[in-house]
């Protein structure tokens, strides 16, 4: 928010837990009640556990809060952001899901996995939905990108030359890269795209 005001623009930030409804609802409330309306959102909160592994070996717990934030944190966004949305007389809503909703992950991560899947089935759910309203909603799918979130990868030679291995392109992604795709989708340049999840991923799901 900082970096905005400081380049002239306008912005506030605010601190929320998305697997909490409250926290959903006054998040998009004070939003509206700064800027008088919402027309993009981007759902992007979203956790990768070390301890998320394959279907017998995951806890019930790590299976909870995985969901919780990945995908009711996105419906969550989405219930309440709509309704804001269609007062402001439509736009856009991005999800983000990742490149392992549209294949098998190659490295267990059940909760993860079956999570994003799930944002790419209410994308395109909510996308049906909301086109005679003005809304279209769509999803990236990014391949790995270089994040705290895959400081893991990262971290380890061995495991990062697996991983990329399997990306056509030879490499991770950096977060720079999902800012062309997002604005994209966000920006009337899309004005005809709705329920499509974009792959970000070097070429990953074209093989």
């Amino acid at each position: 928010a900082s970096e905005i005001t400081d380049a002239g623009g306008t912005a506030i930030a605010l601190t929320a837990d998305v697997s909490v409804a409250a926290d959903t609802e006054r998040m998009v409330a004070e939003t509206v009640d700064e800027f008088g309306a919402l027309h993009i959102a981007f759902n992007n909160a979203g956790i990768m556990h070390p301890d998320d592994g394959d279907a017998v070996g995951t806890e019930e717990r790590i299976w909870d809060l995985t969901m919780g934030i990945n995908a009711k944190g996105v419906f969550l966004g989405c219930k309440y952001e709509i309704p804001a949305i269609l007062t402001s007389g439509g736009g856009s809503i991005i999800n983000t899901a990742s490149f392992v909703a549209l294949l098998g992950a190659a490295t267990p991560q059940i909760a993860y996995t079956a999570s994003k899947g799930g944002v790419v089935a209410l994308t395109r759910e909510l996308a049906i939905e909301l086109a005679h309203y003005n809304i279209r909603v769509n999803a990236i799918a990014p391949v790995e990108i270089k994040t705290p979130l895959t400081m893991f990868i990262l971290d380890d030679p061995t495991e990062l030359s697996r991983r990329t291995s399997m990306i056509p392109m030879g490499r991770m992604g950096e977060p720079e890269e999902l800012v062309g795709p997002t604005v994209f989708l966000a920006s009337d340049a899309s004005s005809l795209v709705t329920g499509v999840t974009l792959p970000v991923d070097g070429g990953y799901t074209a093989q």
